[in-house]
């Protein structure tokens, strides 16, 4: 068990950024099953059985999402800048590829309802129980419906969080895989054909995971995180993921998965504050994870036209062609969110963001203090490329906790 150093100067968490590609990964996977690319049994059965739990990488990033905002949440920051700063990040890649899921949905004459278009346009979609809106035009687009509705509430809840005693944040952190695996009753008190928006889509209860995540950071940036370092963090993961998948009732799934994701993200933080390598932290892992938001908007949009266009759409491709088309469309995804992250997201957030704040000439000329060695390699999560070039300190002081 690890705990974190209670004074420590820590930049960027690389490695939180490199484990987001593995969260989007996740997710492709998991819809390469449920679009039947393959079509050999075999290999379907395969595919299926490994990877029916990916739909789990969007819990991975609504828990990362809340560590790394807290983490490198800016005090004194307004909450409009807050917003903005947000807001730059995620709706000009949202708006491009809402632009051209349209024009496909024009192209193979698809219906399109206006209100439905109209409130995934504006983030909205999330919070209608009706399958036609919150998965409408580009389907993954919901997950930024509960994101957008996070940021709007992290500001008010901040001034709590950082007065919270240690205990309080506790509590948190074992109360939530609980409340997740009380969703299963509680749908009983919502209509059958509403189920699954109310465990999978509804904002409210996906906020959950998001504020796991929130209360992590704020242990870890006291200092008062315990918690298994990268390299166990990691085994249970990989241990929880394989007996979930074989052993394990789908009912349980999210809550022992939001634990497990946890442990890898504070793990991670923590292997960075450290400056402790780890293997999501190299030039090539850290880009794939700056481009990773949008390859999970892009690829179900570009998978699905290019499959309808070849007319292999709900059929699969027998043999190895199935494999060999799921490595191509992996490829065709990357080169395309490149792209996108590259003309649009990157420039977007400069020019749409809230301009940084200088940061005093006495503090650029302060050397950082030495991190005091730990008792165990820790490890821990990262998150986007506009989290702050500002060092972000531990609490000093004594928790009142």
């Amino acid at each position: 068990m690890t705990s974190a150093p209670a004074a420590t100067r820590a930049t960027r968490l690389p490695s939180l950024t490199g484990l987001r590609w593995i969260a989007a990964l996740l997710v492709f996977a998991f819809h390469v099953g449920t679009m039947g690319i393959i079509a050999q049994p075999d290999l379907k059965a395969l595919v299926g059985k490994a990877f029916s739990l990916g739909l789990s990488g969007v819990e991975f990033f609504f828990i990362l999402s809340g560590f790394v905002l807290v983490w490198s949440y800016r005090d004194g920051e307004s909450r409009r800048t807050f917003l903005r700063r947000r807001l730059a990040k995620i709706y000009p890649n949202h708006l491009v590829t809402f632009v051209v899921a349209l024009a496909v949905m024009f192209w193979f004459a698809d219906p399109v309802a206006p209100w439905a278009a109209v409130g995934n346009l504006f983030l909205v979609q999330a919070w209608i129980p009706r399958g036609d809106y919150f998965y409408s035009v580009n389907n993954v687009s919901w997950s930024l419906s509960c994101e957008l509705a996070f940021y709007l509430c992290l500001p008010l809840v901040l001034p709590w969080l950082r007065r919270a005693r240690t205990g309080a944040l506790w509590a948190v952190v074992v109360a939530v895989p609980l409340l997740i695996l009380a969703l299963w009753p509680a749908q009983l008190l919502v209509p059958e054909e509403n189920r699954w928006w109310f465990t999978q889509i509804f904002p409210v209860t996906r906020s959950f995971e998001f504020w796991l995540g929130v209360a992590a950071a704020e242990l870890l940036r006291r200092g008062r995180w315990r918690g298994p370092n990268l390299t166990v963090a990691s085994l249970l993961f990989v241990a929880t993921w394989v007996v979930a998948a074989l052993w394990i009732r789908a009912e349980f799934w999210a809550a022992l998965l939001a634990a497990a994701y946890l442990l890898v993200i504070t793990a991670a933080a923590d292997a960075d504050v450290r400056g402790r390598r780890t293997p999501w932290r190299s030039r090539t892992m850290v880009w794939l994870g700056e481009v990773s938001f949008a390859f999970y908007l892009v690829h179900v949009l570009v998978m699905r036209t290019v499959l309808r266009l070849t007319g292999d759409w709900g059929t699969g491709l027998r043999g190895w062609w199935g494999p060999l088309v799921v490595l191509a469309f992996l490829l065709l995804n990357l080169l395309v969110a490149a792209a996108l992250h590259r003309w649009v997201e990157m420039p977007m957030m400069r020019r749409l963001g809230p301009p940084r704040r200088a940061r005093p000439a006495s503090a650029t000329a302060a050397p950082a203090p030495r991190v005091p060695a730990p008792r165990a390699a820790p490890t821990g999560p990262v998150e986007a490329p506009d989290t702050p070039a500002r060092p972000i300190e531990y609490a000093g002081r004594r928790d009142p906790g």
